[in-house]
């Protein structure tokens, strides 16, 4: 066996993805890369067999490492009452563009296309973090395909200005992307201390190595560019409100985006929105109350 070949044997990190495929295929999901041109193309986890007589939902990810391991704790409990479809956002996972393009506006617009291509005209939506601000962009720019919008810490609401008034608690957006986009241990160390109200200790440098050399080494300077995107010239007078029913989750202690912009966003999006605050838990609330996580979501979806 070749050194490589052996070393992603010997991952964890490629062990737990490898599990992650096993468990959405058993699920009833297959994986598919679908070309949607000029230089784009977006890999789905999407149903094996979509029945018309089950409504269909979308589950958006954020940063992170790919879409499989941010829903798949929470995977088993829609499958059965929809029909569930996983992509991996641009620069994640298996998709990529040749396109200069970065906004959220753009991941959403190629989701779209993404789901127009497997025929699917309406759904509902679940976005965490920076997912939620594709599912937002969704919401507006498709109206009549979006039913339902679930948003889940994801900061739409924020300001350029927030960031020089110190609503974060980094000091400027190139730490903030160092944190987010993380190449050395330490760096993943931090951004688990600002997603986990009790992050694991005392893991090995080594497997956080492995989870960066696995997770984090394709498309850095892509990713970056994604982050700086979504701050750039943002206020929250030129955000559109959406329409649709709209579940806003947030982690009460969440330190990447302050509850403070749930609750804007609350107020942006007006009556058709309702904030569930989930206490004991930070950013990465599906991962640590998920839980709570799924009985929100479950009674909204289904209602």
């Amino acid at each position: 066996m070749s050194p490589l070949k052996l070393s992603k044997w010997l991952s964890f990190t490629a062990s737990k993805d490898w599990f992650h495929r096993y468990s959405f295929a058993n699920a009833g999901l297959r994986s598919i890369s679908t070309d949607l041109g000029n230089g784009t193309v977006m890999h789905c986890w999407v149903p094996k067999c979509h029945k018309q007589s089950k409504p269909t939902l979308l589950l958006i990810h954020g940063f992170g490492a790919n879409a499989m391991w941010q829903y798949g704790e929470h995977l088993r409990h829609f499958t059965h009452r929809f029909n569930v479809y996983v992509p991996d956002l641009l620069f994640f996972g298996r998709s990529f563009t040749a396109r200069p393009e970065r906004t959220e506006s753009f991941q959403a617009s190629c989701v779209m296309k993404l789901m127009e291509a497997h025929g699917v005209p309406r759904m509902s939506l679940v976005g965490i973090s920076y997912g939620g601000f594709v599912a937002y962009s969704m919401a507006v720019q498709f109206p009549e395909a979006v039913e339902r919008a679930a948003l889940c810490c994801a900061g739409v609401c924020l300001e350029e200005k927030d960031m020089e008034e110190g609503l974060f608690r980094v000091t400027d957006l190139d730490e903030a992307v160092k944190i987010l986009v993380p190449q050395a241990p330490e760096e993943l160390r931090r951004l688990m201390r600002f997603s986990f109200v009790k992050p694991a200790r005392g893991i090995p440098s080594f497997f956080l190595s492995d989870f960066i050399d696995v997770m984090c080494r394709d498309y850095v300077e892509e990713k970056r560019q994604l982050i700086k995107e979504i701050l750039r010239d943002r206020k929250l007078s030129k955000l559109p409100k959406i329409q649709q029913p709209t579940l806003i989750i947030w982690g009460e202690q969440d330190e990447i985006f302050p509850l403070e912009l749930g609750h804007r966003l609350r107020r942006h999006v007006g009556e058709n929105a309702q904030l569930v605050v989930i206490k004991h838990a930070g950013h990465a609330v599906n991962l640590e109350k998920p839980k709570e996580f799924n009985k929100h979501l479950k009674s909204f979806l289904n209602g």
